[in-house]
Parts: structure tokens; C-alpha cells; sequence
């Protein structure tokens, strides 16, 4: 990938399923959140789908030249505090809502506002687009760890978040049921982890350490990937199926990916040695995404070109966003 501009023209690529989703559900698209580490290339990828739709995109702007950026692409961006009443008013009616607002980081240490941002906030959502199909983030959080040979935890696998963070997206998602079942709102529910980009994510983390010679923890010595245009497709596509009985999907890839070959794998890449800290446990956050696959297909970037991408980027010094995923946390504190 030659530089950030080409990396996000890949991101936002949208592919024919996608362009027949979206042609399902006519109308406006307001996604709320928009300018973390997915909603840019997201909402791209939405008006690439469909170059005639409006598509609105919410969130405070702090990121200097990002607003100026998405709007060269012909995306509406509006500056709002979401936990502001008021501002929700007065955003626009959309039949179709993207939700991608959360706190995960920081959580620890300042509980009452992950629990605001994660659980208050999409109650707020949920009231004032009723009407609305909402398709909202979570994130494999909120399932337990299970044994690493046991290919996942499904959809089927009761809850048991550990720490605020995962117990407040559980909360998201118990919102947006009850909005489903008690209005009738169409929503869906996107249990996300990890989406891959070259400039952050598990494969980013693992090889930026590698490259500098600091130990890899093996702590959390599996993980699930899926490159973050496959996973923002589908939470686009996920539009023509919100219903009132708010199906949730865990989102990821086919791969229990092993932490420990990962370093390996970046190690032969780069020719250097790579030392690892601790030892892998039993268990792991891992997710089943057959479901998923039987819903949208399978993913369109396989876990071999991801690796050679993100090693390629990560050892000419592309520029990283600075947000470690702190995928090998195991006691639930972020």
C-alpha cells in the first residue's frame, strides 16, 4: 500500500453485495460516531455504494483535517455532542442509523462515564430515531473467554462480561433490544472483534513490537481478525436486516490466529528475532462467526495478505494511529 490515501481508497472499496444491500433500504445515512479508527472509511464506502445517497456523518471533530477530508469525499459531516439532548434533537431524521459511538479505553478509573457513553447514550439513540434501522457496534467482550479449541464462543454462548467496559456493551445491546421489542425498532447488532487496518489493530500491535525487539505477550495467545473493510461492509449491509427482533452477529474471521506464529510469521518478514512474555493459557476471547458467514459470505481479505500489508507498512514507518488494541488484556480492565 503506497500511502494512507490508497490504504483508504482499499478500506472504503464496496463490492456488488454491498451496492444490492444498500439498494434495499432507500434513504438517508446518518452514522453517529463517526470519526474513530472505522467511521471514515465506513461512511466513504457508504457513498461510494451509492454516490446519490446522503450520507450524514456525527461527531466532535477533534482530529485536525478529518472533517475537511470526509467532506472532499462528498460526505455531510456535522459537529455534535452526542450526550447532549439537545444536539440529538437536532440532528436529522434518517431511516437508517449507524451507531458507532462507545468508551472502551479509559474506562478504568472513570466507570460512571463509560457506563453513560456505552449504555445512556444508545437508550438516548434508540428513543430519538424510534423510527429509524439502527445498526449498532459491540464487541466480543461481552462473551467469556473459552478454551482455544473449542472454535469460538457462538451467539448461543451466554453473556459474562468482565469489567465495566464489556459490561456496559452488554448493557448497549440489552438497550437496543428492548427498544426492538418495545417499539418495534428494526435494529442489529455488530459483536466486532478485531478489524484489521494497517495503521492499528492486533497484527499492527504484534508486528510494531516485534520490529522494535519488545517482547510479545502471549497472555491472550489467540485472537480473532477481519480486515475492517470486510467488517464495515457488513455492518453497512447489516441495514436490510435490522428487525424488531434485533439480531446480534458476532463479527470477525474464520482463523483462531495464534499470537505466538503471528510474531513469528513478522519475525521472518522483518529478519529479526522476536522474544515472547509469559505463556499462552487455555482459553482466550475468541468468537464463532459461522452465523456471519452464512449472513454475508465469508471475508474478502485473507489473514496471509493482511500479515504481508501490515509488515510491509509497519517496516517502511507508516504512521501508526497510536491506539493499541490491548487485545491480550484478560482481567476486563481498559
Amino acid at each position: 500500500m503506497a500511502d494512507e490515501e490508497a490504504l483508504e481508497e482499499v478500506l472504503s472499496r464496496p463490492d456488488p453485495a454491498l451496492v444490492a444491500d444498500l439498494a434495499a433500504v432507500p434513504g438517508d445515512i446518518l452514522v453517529l460516531g463517526a470519526a474513530g479508527k472505522m467511521g471514515p472509511t465506513l461512511c466513504r464506502q457508504a457513498m461510494r455504494a451509492d454516490p446519490s445517497r446522503r450520507v450524514i456523518a456525527v461527531a466532535r471533530w477533534s482530529e485536525e483535517g478529518l472533517r475537511a477530508r470526509m467532506e472532499s469525499w462528498g460526505i455531510e459531516c456535522l459537529a455534535a455532542d452526542l450526550t447532549d439532548r439537545a444536539a440529538l434533537a437536532a440532528l436529522p431524521d434518517a431511516p437508517n442509523v449507524v451507531f458507532m459511538a462507545a468508551r472502551k479505553f479509559g474506562s478504568t478509573g472513570n466507570e460512571p462515564l463509560t457506563w453513560a457513553m456505552n449504555v445512556l447514550l444508545p437508550a438516548m439513540v434508540a428513543e430519538r430515531w424510534a423510527e429509524s434501522r439502527i445498526v449498532f457496534f459491540s464487541t466480543g467482550n461481552v462473551l467469556p473467554l473459552v478454551p482455544v479449541i473449542s472454535g469460538g464462543a457462538s451467539e448461543d454462548t451466554a453473556p459474562a462480561p468482565v469489567g465495566d467496559y464489556a459490561a456496559s456493551c452488554l448493557g448497549r445491546e440489552r438497550v437496543f433490544q428492548h427498544a426492538a421489542a418495545t417499539r418495534g425498532t428494526p435494529c442489529f447488532g455488530i459483536r466486532l472483534n478485531y478489524a484489521i487496518d494497517l495503521r492499528y489493530g492486533v497484527l499492527h500491535d504484534i508486528a510494531s513490537k516485534v520490529l522494535a525487539g519488545t517482547p510479545v505477550s502471549v497472555a491472550m495467545g489467540h485472537a480473532n481478525v477481519i480486515w475492517q473493510g470486510d467488517a464495515n461492509a457488513w455492518t453497512l449491509r447489516a441495514l436490510a436486516r435490522a428487525d424488531a427482533s434485533c439480531p446480534i452477529l458476532n463479527v470477525t474471521g474464520p482463523e483462531t490466529v495464534s499470537v505466538r506464529w503471528v510474531a513469528q510469521e513478522f519475525a521472518r518478514r522483518f529478519g529479526k528475532e522476536v522474544a515472547f512474555a509469559g505463556t499462552e493459557a487455555p482459553d482466550a476471547l475468541l468468537s464463532n462467526a459461522a452465523r456471519a458467514f452464512a449472513t454475508f459470505g465469508y471475508p474478502s481479505v485473507p489473514l496471509a495478505w493482511m500479515l504481508d500489508r501490515v509488515a510491509e507498512w509497519v517496516a517502511r514507518g507508516g504512521r501508526s494511529l497510536g491506539k493499541a488494541t490491548k487485545f491480550e488484556v484478560r482481567d476486563g480492565r481498559f
